[in-house]
């Protein structure tokens, strides 16, 4: 099973994620892990990133594509993996697909978690006064200020991500807002159709 999950910050695709790993036994492949992984490994693509990082660059597409490559080819990828918040832009959908085409792999599904913006805000909100409340650190995110202009990065260059999937038939959408276990038994009942 091979899948990718889109849908702005906060809307489940982590929590989703990992319910799809532990029932499925696929890896979650996340960019910013694996690019530390590749770095920490020293692979010849991680050199690559460390440089460009280095120099207080962002990495690249071609790179972060490269580390993509390396990590699916990995024995525990081969009977699939979920990509969660990658791709973030059209010429990452792109590369993607034209990487997944020449190693001859084909995704069962991209899953677009469809939210209320306002009621994610709300969300967030709840969820920073919660973590204060039990005495812990909160998440530099979840300040509603923070959240917002998540939010508006997500629509200026993801949102572009679900009409390329949704052109290919791809794309299965889902009520982000419902309850975890609603959304759940939504993306099994979505997959057993795929």
């Amino acid at each position: 099973m091979r899948l990718i999950l889109l849908g702005p910050p906060g809307a489940g695709k982590g929590t989703q994620a990992q319910r799809l790993v532990e029932k499925h036994g696929i890896p979650q492949l996340s960019t910013g892990d694996m690019l530390r992984a590749a770095v920490a490994a020293q692979t010849e693509i991680g050199k690559r990133a460390q440089a460009v990082m280095d120099a207080g660059q962002l990495v690249s597409d071609e790179i972060v594509i490269g580390i993509v490559s390396d990590r699916i080819d990995e024995p525990d990828a081969r009977k699939g993996f979920i990509l969660d918040g990658f791709p973030r832009t059209l010429a990452q959908a792109e590369a993607l697909d034209a990487l997944l085409a020449a190693k001859n792999i084909k995704l069962d599904a991209v899953i677009e978690f469809v939210v209320d913006e306002e009621a994610l805000i709300g969300r967030i909100a709840k969820r920073a006064a919660e973590t204060e409340a039990r005495g812990l650190p909160v998440r530099k995110d979840d300040n509603p200020d923070v959240f917002r202009r998540r939010l508006d990065e997500f629509r200026a260059q993801t949102a572009a991500v679900a009409p390329f999937y949704r052109a290919r038939g791809l794309v299965r959408k889902i009520d982000g807002m419902a309850p975890i276990e609603h959304v759940a038994e939504e993306i099994d009942s979505l997959l057993e159709k795929a």
